[in-house]
């Protein structure tokens, strides 16, 4: 890149710097952190630090379940974008991609670009960018060529998202980079809609792996496509939520140290009776289902008479279909 150039661009981060537009620009306030509080200079052409295999193995370790409940959104978005001259990331929350995918006919350009696994793009590092800026500000946003703060970097273009682990806490960023000059930032938006539909496909995933034996729900919150969901327990306890959810619903670590019942976080009403009788209506009716109807099969199977399992029938109004 010309001197001219890279001078221009320092330039105009400066004089963002130096007015008062960091107050109300997000990306004029990233530029000051990575000029005033990492010391950055925007000049600088050094090429991304890289971890050693070692370190590498170590950083994903931390978050392997969630590498492996990716992989198949990573695949799916890839097809999506790969076609287009871009490459998909999956990076720790410390800015380090663990994960990768990629045409190998862009692979030498990607990796001289530091698009790379075990490559370290946490804003300390790189100033403004699309991962480690994500990780920094928490929500999804594209950093489009000369909104780098690095002047080595404004020939990329990066969407990136986060990600949260199923307490809630952020465990990782996804990111579709391109070094095409003909991307515009309208074509980016799309790349976004696509990225932030698998992060949150991705917690979807991994919520689910961590509650194997729960019933997963969906809040019933306005945005449907938020990802909001809840892991209950078989006596009806919520024993987890995703961040959307704990947002939405106001959940706080004290309902997983005391639990909740799930008709209480959702406004279910319940009265206690009814509650009871729903109860063992649902038991009687199960246990005739899974004897096709017989009475006596079914009684048995319950551990009681089939007289008492016929009053309990008349009682709570159940019709046999047998």
């Amino acid at each position: 890149m010309g001197e001219d150039l890279s001078g221009h661009h320092a330039d105009r981060i400066q004089a963002a710097i130096a007015s008062d537009t960091a107050a109300k620009s997000a990306l004029v306030a990233s530029w000051r952190r990575s000029s005033s509080l990492h010391r950055l200079n925007p000049t600088d052409c050094s090429p991304p630090r890289y971890l050693t295999e070692a370190e590498l193995g170590e950083v994903r370790q931390h978050i392997e379940p969630l590498v492996r409940a990716a992989q198949s959104s990573l695949d799916r978005l890839y097809l999506a974008v790969g076609g287009v001259g871009c490459c998909v990331l999956l990076a720790h929350r410390d800015g380090v991609p663990v994960e990768r995918r990629g045409a190998p006919v862009d692979d030498e350009t990607f990796h001289s670009w530091g698009l790379w696994t075990g490559s370290v793009w946490n804003e300390e590092s790189q100033g403004t960018n699309g991962i480690g800026t994500c990780l920094v500000e928490q929500r999804a946003l594209t950093i489009h060529r000369d909104q780098h703060f690095h002047t080595r970097n404004t020939g990329l273009s990066c969407t990136t998202a986060p990600i949260y682990d199923h307490q809630g806490e952020l465990a990782a960023a996804l990111d579709v980079s391109s070094c095409r000059a003909d991307l515009t930032e309208a074509f980016a938006n799309l790349i976004s809609m696509a990225v932030v539909d698998a992060a949150r496909r991705i917690e979807a995933e991994t919520f689910k792996m961590a509650f194997p034996k729960a019933r997963i729900l969906l809040a019933p919150v306005p945005d449907k496509g938020s990802g909001a969901l809840i892991a209950v327990d078989a006596d009806g306890l919520v024993v987890g939520a995703t961040r959307s959810a704990r947002l939405a619903l106001g959940i706080t670590q004290r309902c997983f140290d005391k639990p909740m019942p799930a008709a209480d976080l959702l406004g279910w009403a319940e009265n206690g009776p009814e509650v009871l009788a729903e109860a063992e209506r649902g038991v009687l009716q199960r246990a005739l289902a899974r004897a096709d109807g017989n009475v006596s099969a079914a009684a048995q199977a319950l551990g009681i008479s089939r007289a008492t399992l016929h009053r309990k029938l008349n009682r709570l109004d159940v019709h046999r279909s047998h």
